[in-house]
């Protein structure tokens, strides 16, 4: 398994907030915790900008995807708009989520609450090269459904 260093530094008032972390062995991603002051409520059909109390520096080749937490969505509908949200490497600023509550019920966050994870990925560039025509394939200019159901 490939491993790389990220350095992390808290927003002042977040000490108590614990670090990113793998919950297991074969988990791909580290929970983020909620900085919040005491608790939010987030209503049916609400988004709302929640932080994660931290600061990364992602080396260059690499990006954070931050992605919903499966509980949470079945049992509360809570989701992030932009998911997966990217981190890219030269992001310096604070890291918060863009959430979303597509449940029936207000949903309260509290201080501390894991409301995301993150994954580390590998990014790979691409060279863009202006044809004339494209090779053709099988399924060429279906789309939308195409195929069936």
């Amino acid at each position: 398994m490939k491993r790389i260093g990220i350095s992390i530094k808290k927003k002042r008032g977040c000490e108590d907030l614990p670090v990113p972390a793998y919950a297991t062995s074969g988990s791909s991603g580290m929970d983020l915790c909620a900085d919040v002051d005491g608790e939010v409520t987030l209503m049916p059909g609400e988004i709302k900008l929640v932080s994660a109390g931290i600061y990364l520096s992602i080396p260059e080749g690499y990006e954070a995807e931050i992605r919903p937490r499966s509980g949470l969505a079945l049992k509360h509908g809570i989701s992030l708009v932009n998911t997966p949200g990217t981190i890219d490497s030269d992001y310096r600023g604070l890291l918060s989520l863009i959430m979303i509550n597509h449940g029936t019920e207000p949903f309260i966050i509290k201080r501390g609450d894991r409301i995301a994870q993150m994954v580390i990925k590998e990014v790979i560039r691409a060279d863009i090269d202006i044809a004339r025509e494209l090779d053709e394939t099988m399924r060429s200019h279906g789309g939308f459904g195409h195929t069936g159901k």
